[in-house]
């Protein structure tokens, strides 16, 4: 049993599932603390720079069968663009994060969305719940066990849709170097641990070993741009790595080596034209 918020109701939820047990979160992804770390500057992020997933998001609704009518999961939903989006295309929708600011923006985002605070290894649905799940750039190396959970709530014959950063271009690089240079050494396994994903075939074997039939890989070009150097600073300062930097060495230390690290991508007329390789994989559940 649980709270959830519904059509901009608040309810006790009473729904159980037919299983039996979830794992709980591996090392390195302990969802309370990366709930903390994505929420602690939500409003920036909701605002500064979740629409990087706008192209990723028009290849991945379509092959995943987004549609009037149709049920979506959004798994490590944010601040809900991408429910936003799938309900104005006239989808029922549903998601879950591990950050109560994301989740109350986007529920002011999307007040009709069945919303959850929590972890993406134990989904509070029941099994066969939806015709597609997507994860934006939610599920990475190490959660297996939340693709299990998404083969579960899933209808047979429904598709997933999950995306990463892949290995071509990166303009995010020296961003994320900086702040592992600055970041405790405790939090340097659990960075490469995640970004294990983008490996050729990392992502098709997970979602093979969960179930799952893969059916496509593809990528798009994820673009931000932001004026000037303070919103620059703003939007990568609001994501979820750059946590543990800013509170090793503070902004002061922090600041100038990022917006050095994005100096080659400013343009003549001052504005950050942040480019990245955004790869997506495709699968299906079986009937």
């Amino acid at each position: 049993m649980g709270i959830r918020k519904i059509g901009g109701m608040t309810i006790t939820d009473t729904t159980t599932t037919t299983t039996t047990s979830a794992p709980a979160s591996p090392v390195g992804h302990e969802w309370e603390e990366a709930g903390a770390a994505w929420g602690r500057r939500a409003a920036d992020w909701a605002c500064l720079f979740e629409h990087y997933a706008a192209d990723v998001i028009q290849a991945i609704f379509p092959r995943v069968g987004i549609e009037p009518g149709s049920s979506v999961l959004d798994i490590a939903c944010g601040s809900g663009l991408a429910i936003r989006l799938a309900e104005g295309m006239g989808a029922t929708t549903a998601g879950i994060d591990a950050a109560d600011d994301l989740i109350e923006i986007a529920r002011d985002r999307a007040p009709d969305s069945d919303l959850v605070v929590g972890t993406m290894f134990d989904l509070p649905w029941d099994d066969g719940s939806f015709d597609a799940v997507t994860s934006i750039n939610g599920v990475w190396g190490g959660c297996e066990g939340a693709l299990t959970e998404a083969f579960r709530v899933l209808r047979p014959g429904g598709r997933i849709g999950i995306s990463f950063w892949g290995h071509g271009h990166l303009d995010l690089y020296p961003c994320f170097k900086a702040f592992a240079l600055n970041a405790p050494e405790s939090h340097l396994d659990g960075m490469r641990r995640t970004n294990n994903i983008a490996r050729p075939g990392v992502a098709e074997q997970m979602l093979e070993s969960a179930g799952f039939e893969v059916t496509e890989r593809g990528a798009r070009v994820s673009t931000l741009e932001w004026p000037d150097d303070d919103t620059a600073w703003r939007a990568m300062s609001s994501v979820g790595p750059a946590v543990p930097a800013l509170e090793h060495v503070g902004p002061d230390v922090l600041r100038p080596q990022v917006l050095s690290a994005m100096a080659d991508i400013q343009d003549r007329h001052g504005i950050y034209r942040f480019r990245n390789d955004h790869q997506f994989v495709i699968a299906r559940k079986p009937r």
